[in-house]
């Protein structure tokens, strides 16, 4: 199973027990990070351990077409000897050695395949991790303006209710209202005042008079 298989059934799973809760897309999606995360992670730490299985492979590979030259070789000296059976029995051992070689070489080059897949599949999946970081920054803000959008349309909903037109229409009426005692206050008082305009005036009309008498009754002394 292929890290995307694997990582496909554990989103699905915690999908599915989101939906049922009616969870956020938030929260839906900083999960599905996560588990992407965890599992780029756990990748990464196999892909170093299956490179290290990889290299001791190679090594053994090495050393035993070394062995294979070397069965080679002392089955030649033995002939040179005239040790046939000597030769015969060192390439008994050649052929057991090849046959390891050969079976460790195809285990090799299946290790490398998949040691190669591996890493491309880690690629992918930091890729997709790299998109899915950029679309959860975007579905951030979309989610955070449709709730913002939301309560606005609520105040707007609430606002244009029947009780708050009331209570506008009331508040007006209110105003009206102080507005017309101002107005009758002002009234009243301008009156007051001409009234007292006109006692003032005639005040001082009597003292003008009065005054006038004086000064008559003054000039008519002086004259006599």
């Amino acid at each position: 199973m292929g890290i995307f298989s694997r990582l496909a059934d554990i989103i699905n799973s915690n999908l599915s027990a989101l939906l049922d809760k009616a969870e956020d897309p938030q929260k839906m999606v900083r999960l599905i990070i996560q588990e992407m995360e965890d599992e780029l992670v756990k990748e990464r730490s196999n892909l170093a351990r299956f490179l290290a299985s990889q290299k001791d492979l190679a090594r053994q590979v090495a050393r035993h077409r070394e062995e294979l030259d070397a069965w080679q070789s002392k089955a030649e000296l033995a002939l040179t000897k005239g040790r046939e059976d000597l030769a015969r029995a060192a390439l008994i051992e050649k052929s057991k050695q090849s046959e390891l070689v050969a079976s460790l070489e195809r285990e090799l080059a299946a290790a490398e395949a998949g040691v190669q897949k591996l890493g491309e599949e880690i690629g992918q999946l930091q890729a997709k991790l790299e998109d899915a970081r950029a679309r959860q920054k975007a579905m951030l803000i979309r989610s955070e303006a449709a709730s913002s959008r939301i309560n606005v349309q609520g105040t707007l909903e609430r606002g244009a209710g029947a009780g708050a037109v009331d209570k506008f229409e009331r508040m007006e009426r209110r105003i009206d209202e102080m507005e017309a005692k101002a107005d009758i206050g002002g009234g009243d008082r301008t009156l007051k005042a001409q009234f007292a305009e006109l006692e003032a005036d005639d005040q001082i009309s009597r003292e003008l008079e009065a005054l006038r008498n004086k000064l008559g009754q003054s000039d008519k002394v002086q004259g006599e």
